[in-house]
């Protein structure tokens, strides 16, 4: 089973949010689908079900490798650069 290499570098305490919901959605006139919470530095962005996938894009540019959902009720995390639930 493939594991994610980064989720021991990760800071503690996680990162506030800089947001409360996607800017780059809020920019462009668009609906986040739903939110992802950059582990690195707390940037908010959309999933890739939403038109800008903004979270993936944070990552591609950032380089920042976990997010976790920032869905109310939902716990889970995700390694782009590992592709696995962390």
């Amino acid at each position: 089973m493939k594991q994610c290499t980064h989720a021991d570098a990760l800071p503690h305490p996680e990162p506030e949010p800089l947001d409360r919901t996607c800017p780059e959605c809020l920019r462009t006139g668009t609906h986040p689908i739903q939110l992802r919470l950059c582990l690195t530095c707390g940037h908010v962005g959309c999933c890739d079900s939403s038109p800008g996938r903004h979270a993936t894009e944070h990552h591609e540019t950032s380089g920042h490798p976990v997010m976790r959902t920032f869905e109310p009720g939902e716990d889970w995390r995700w390694c782009f650069v590992d592709h696995v639930l962390v």
